[in-house]
């Protein structure tokens, strides 16, 4: 059985290198909500020059969307913490595109795959355009989310377009936990379900 490999310590290894040189390296920070934005924030941007892209065509009205967008600048804002958001127009079409014959698939499966397979090559490509020194994502903080699985697919886009894939693991170190007290401190929308209609009908 192959050993599990920990993505929190790879990261932390690489924050070590760039605290060293002495100079912030560029970070291209994918984003799906404000509450999981907010332990990531305070836990990177002291080493990383971060830019937030909110890019989640999968959510499942523009009002979330729209919601979910406002609610991150209002975090940027309040915190202090970062200064350069970049939110997506919606486009739902482009996420029915991909999972077109998965909609039956269990939560967890080739669906939800294909779902951060274009999150975060939308996101790697727009790391590439601001040449970004790396790129990667908050969804690793969700203890729904297989970080293995993220980080294999971020590994394998970031070598696809030149742009490497952060490791990541942000749920460990109480990350998930501290990502519910900030979203209590700051009074954030902390959605109940993924984003998409079916993780919303997986609820009912």
């Amino acid at each position: 059985m192959a050993e599990r490999k920990n993505y929190n310590s790879q990261m932390e290894q690489i924050m070590l290198q760039v605290e060293r040189s002495g100079q912030k390296a560029k970070l291209l920070l994918h984003v799906c909500c404000a509450p999981c934005s907010s332990a990531v924030l305070e836990r990177l941007a002291n080493v990383f020059d971060i830019t937030l892209f909110f890019d989640n065509p999968n959510l499942d009205s523009k009002a979330e969307h729209d919601l979910r967008s406002r609610e991150v600048e209002r975090l940027v804002l309040e915190s202090g913490l970062v200064s350069r958001v970049i939110i997506s127009p919606y486009d739902p079409e482009s996420f029915q595109k991909v999972v077109n014959g998965l909609t039956g698939e269990p939560e967890g499966g080739a669906r939800c795959l294909a779902c951060f397979r274009l999150r975060l090559s939308n996101s790697a490509l727009k790391a590439k355009d601001l040449s970004s020194d790396w790129f990667t994502t908050t969804l690793t903080i969700s203890p729904r989310k297989d970080a293995a699985v993220l980080n294999e697919l971020g590994q394998g886009i970031g070598e696809g377009v030149g742009v490497p894939f952060l490791p990541s693991d942000f749920k460990k170190r109480g990350g998930f936990q501290r990502s519910i007290a900030l979203s209590r401190e700051f009074g954030l929308y902390r959605q109940d379900y993924c984003g998409c209609v079916y993780s919303k009908r997986s609820k009912a």
